[in-house]
């Protein structure tokens, strides 16, 4: 399955109670697939504050996001945690929403071995009959798939994806060991243009709520083979790709968004909004 070049991680939008706001919902998706030109949507990734989300809150905002989008673009939903049944049980039930794939991110805290993953994502895999995309973030969940696991669990059929944060040099050792129908997505907003270049299909990104559709330029000048229009833009774009991770995730893109007229509220704790100084900061990148 194509996911397309630019996947959009979306943010939850909250009120001012920091209960999620249903009514901006449906604008937020709007903006990201008419304003920002998002290929994709993740619903309830880390970026969406997942782990401070309910499960109903989730299954609601799923399936709110899938009615939103009316097929105008992907909608994967994230169902990973750190426990394989707990996993296997919410996936189950987010595969009667209408998504399109499942994000599977690898387990957290408890640190499993290669072998442990391999068996994590098997036992998901053969619980339901979505595509699945891999997530690997080994700065958040304390424990790396390598790149020869994701090339093995390229192998199972409904696994047909992975969102890799691990750099180029992985990126680089999967997309040679993994067929071409399997899609391998950089998972870092800087690392866009280089993994494009060692033969990734996109980005799953942050900085797209912003500069989605400049992202989309950039990509296409890049397929046309106009490398050097390609690169200019990756170094205009820069700033903000690594500007927007100053603070953690997602406080200076909701932050972005209220510069850019789409409020998406605050963040939950624990954890906190941009301060005054970072604020500024982030408004400085647009300017």
């Amino acid at each position: 399955m194509d996911f397309g070049k630019v996947i959009t991680a979306m943010v939850t939008p909250f009120d001012e109670h920091l209960a999620i706001n249903w009514s901006q919902v449906e604008p937020l998706i709007n903006y990201l697939i008419e304003e920002q030109h998002s290929d994709g949507l993740v619903i309830c990734g880390t970026t969406a504050e997942s782990p401070t989300l309910t499960e109903e809150e989730k299954l609601k905002l799923i399936e709110l996001s899938v009615q939103y989008a009316r097929g105008r673009c992907k909608i994967i939903a994230g169902t990973g945690s750190n426990d394989t049944a707990h996993t296997i049980h919410f996936s189950q039930q987010v595969e009667k929403l209408g998504v399109d794939a499942l994000l599977v991110v690898a387990p957290y805290y408890n640190r499993p071995s290669q072998e442990g993953l391999y068996q994590h994502y098997k036992a998901v895999a053969e619980s339901v009959k979505l595509p699945i995309v891999l997530y690997n973030v080994p700065g958040r969940t304390g424990v790396n798939i390598d790149a020869d696991t994701t090339i093995r669990l390229s192998q199972i059929p409904t696994i047909v994806a992975t969102k890799d944060c691990a750099g180029t040099d992985q990126l680089t050792r999967i997309v040679s060991g993994t067929s071409e129908g399997f899609h391998v997505y950089s998972g870092e907003d800087s690392n866009t243009l280089p993994a494009l270049a060692v033969g990734c299909s996109g980005i799953i990104s942050v900085a797209s709520h912003v500069i989605g559709k400049e992202m989309q330029s950039m990509i296409k000048y890049y397929l046309e083979g106009n490398i050097q229009q390609a690169a200019e833009m990756h170094r205009k774009l820069h700033p903000v790709f690594t500007g927007i991770f100053r603070v953690p995730s997602p406080a200076p893109i909701k932050h972005a968004l209220r510069l850019h007229g789409m409020d998406a509220g605050g963040v939950r704790l624990p954890l906190v909004d941009v301060s005054e100084q970072e604020g500024q900061f982030i408004q400085s990148l647009f300017e």
